[in-house]
């Protein structure tokens, strides 16, 4: 019985090493993509979440209520709220942040809903891009 010997594993670990070098990046890619496009899934639900509270409040959550008001009727409205209004709690984005959300009448909907994207920080590009209804001065 023969063993490898110390240059055909060397062989074999920097043909590795190479496909690594080719397919990593990729892969990276394609995962940042995907967690781009969860990010506006996730507005899109928080955004029809929203819209059936406010055709049952009569009107969307404040500020201060935040997307809480969505699970959790605000005492308020407790008469007309018929939630909850998502099946479990105010998911985070992918990156694990909280969605912002900003009751704002200036706002072409009346209000502001997006991820800060993966950096955490307002603006970007790529994945650090914010994701869904943004601010006006963004």
């Amino acid at each position: 019985m023969r063993g490898w010997s110390l240059l055909e594993l060397m062989v074999v670990l920097v043909i590795i090493g190479l496909i690594a070098g080719l397919v990593g990046p990729q892969m990276l890619s394609f995962l940042e993509r995907g967690e781009v496009s969860t990010a506006e899934l996730q507005t899109k639900k928080l955004e029809q979440a929203l819209l059936t509270y406010r055709m049952d409040v009569g009107r969307f959550p404040t500020t201060e209520q935040g997307l809480d008001a969505l699970v959790k009727a605000p005492a308020e409205y407790a008469d007309y709220w018929r939630g909850p209004y998502l099946d479990e709690a105010v998911p985070l984005d992918p990156w694990g942040s909280p969605f912002q959300y900003e009751l704002r009448r200036s706002a072409p909907r009346g209000y502001v809903l997006f991820s800060m994207g993966a950096d955490g920080t307002p603006g970007g590009a790529g994945s650090d891009a914010d994701v869904g209804r943004l601010p006006d001065d963004q």
